[in-house]
């Protein structure tokens, strides 16, 4: 990834804030066919020492589980908010017209090594923390729960996915928020992203300092 000074994050706990916000990744693979991406929720772990990683499930039906390597590298891609933003949102742009068209826009990279768990124990405990963690997001009241559904439905549905586990080995985050931009720029960019309904990515930049 292209990586401008101005735009690296360096901030432990910010790239691991938007990991779990935005747990919806592109799991990008180099398979004997070539490339391949598969958009799958990950849920970031960390252990007593620190170490990080990355486990989630694929449908059974997915080839990728069967063309990876154990120990294979591989990239998870997490993308947060991004928006096209106007030169003419610049207040600098009336007075010399040197400004173009850009976007912003946070991601993280996440390399690591992949392991496939093709075993229900792991399998289970993926999906009932992934769900318990994103039902109390939007069902705090009444979170559906895995016993809310049949024990042998539950079974069939457990049986037909395959877990996957990635030790994370390096973290790349770009925060492209006009930090080099002038104030003025930034902060009258925002308010007209403000306006478009891009709350997050508006309060982002308010929040980032200049470069």
């Amino acid at each position: 990834m292209y990586l401008p000074k101005h735009f690296s994050v360096n901030d432990s706990d910010a790239i691991k804030a938007l990991m779990r916000e935005h747990p919806l990744a592109m799991l990008v693979t180099h398979t004997a066919r070539g490339l391949d991406a598969n958009h799958l929720p990950l849920e970031l772990r960390e252990d007593a020492s620190g170490r990080l990683s990355l486990a989630g499930h694929v449908a059974r039906a997915n080839p990728v589980w069967q063309q990876l390597a154990d120990g294979q590298q591989v990239m998870a891609v997490f993308r947060a908010e991004q928006a096209y933003v106007s030169p003419n949102w610049y207040p600098s742009k009336q007075a010399t017209h040197r400004q173009v068209p850009t976007w912003n826009y946070r991601v993280v990279h996440a390399h690591g090594r992949v392991h496939v768990r093709d075993n229900a124990r792991f399998v289970l405990g993926v999906v009932g923390r992934l769900t318990k963690t994103h039902e109390q997001s939007v069902n705090p009241d009444t979170p559906w729960k895995m016993a809310d559904a049949p024990a042998d439905y539950l079974q069939q549905m457990l049986a037909a996915i395959v877990g996957i586990e990635i030790e994370i080995t390096g973290l790349e985050a770009k925060f492209k928020l006009s930090q080099n931009k002038l104030q003025d720029d930034r902060l009258s960019a925002a308010d007209a992203l403000q306006a478009m309904g891009e709350h997050g990515l508006a309060q982002k930049m308010r929040m980032s300092p200049k470069a």
